[in-house]
């Protein structure tokens, strides 16, 4: 499973010590990222493995353990469940006495619980190191008592609500990682054989301002690659804004048309946004 991740067009494949690891296997998991770093190719894509939370018990010895053998090939670290400013830092602590002076470790943050959406603000501005903020649907409709019956999916509870269920969460995480500098990433849709409505969720998150979607399944993700790359509409438009307000600029004109729309500062912002992430 790992082997075919690392060669999927994922742009990012995780190591997971957390929730898909079962209590009894930790210890066997941690062996298997440390084998996994230092013998499989990861060429074309960052490092990155997932410790359990820091109310485990098992969040020191999964650094530890894994950054004493492979600290040096490590790019990312994810951190689950936070839900202070303080989690990040107890995580860069520890990272700075065991990582190789000459690298400088990741991270990613997962937001999913009611205090970590009331902090997340702070969780994302408190260190230089946080790379993306990522929202967990399933722990957070645990944390505030939503019935669910898939996680980040679609149920009887969303006609039930008459509306999105997540949005609150999802517009919150973005606002604070945007203000952050940080990119934000949306959780996994566990129902893997629904196509079509993996492809609502991604489209969703896109709509928001999402850069991305966590994938549990090979199946979801050129969908998510897809929905989250800027068409070939979307980027003629773009250069057709950009091109148009550069040349209305020689003009002394500070808002035009385009194809019937006005378009002005905030416009063009918007087009080069589009632009940078293609490039990227």
């Amino acid at each position: 499973m790992i082997e075919k991740a690392l060669a999927s067009e994922a742009d990012v494949a995780f190591l997971d010590l957390e929730d898909s690891v079962a209590p009894a296997e930790k210890s066997v998991a941690r062996k298997n990222v440390i084998r996994a770093v230092n013998e499989l190719d990861w060429s074309g894509k960052p490092c990155a493995f997932r410790v359990n939370g820091l109310d485990s018990g098992l969040f020191y010895r999964d650094l530890v353990e894994i950054l004493d053998e492979v600290a040096a090939r490590i790019d990312i670290v994810i951190l689950p469940k936070a839900e202070s400013a303080t989690d990040i830092l107890k995580l860069v602590a520890v990272l700075k006495q065991i990582e190789p002076n000459s690298k400088r470790i990741g991270i990613e943050v997962q937001i999913e619980s009611a205090k970590g959406l009331i902090h997340a603000p702070s969780i994302s501005a408190v260190s230089a190191r946080i790379e993306a903020v990522i929202f967990g649907p399933g722990d957070f409709a645990a944390s505030v008592g939503m019935p669910s019956s898939s996680i980040g999916g679609r149920d009887e509870w969303d006609e039930h609500y008459g509306s999105d269920r997540w949005h609150f969460a999802l517009q919150s995480i973005l606002v604070a990682a945007r203000a952050a500098g940080r990119d934000a990433i949306d959780g996994p849709f566990a129902d893997y054989r629904d196509g079509e409505g993996f492809r609502a969720s991604c489209l969703k998150a896109r709509a928001l301002g999402y850069d991305g979607k966590w994938c549990i399944h090979p199946s979801q993700i050129s969908i998510a690659n897809e929905v989250f790359t800027p068409s070939a509409d979307e980027v003629r438009w773009a250069n057709e804004v950009i091109a148009a307000y550069e040349e209305a600029g020689k003009e002394g004109l500070g808002a035009i048309a385009v194809e019937g729309k006005m378009i002005d500062a905030a416009s063009v912002k918007m087009a080069q946004r589009t632009v940078e992430k293609v490039k990227r």
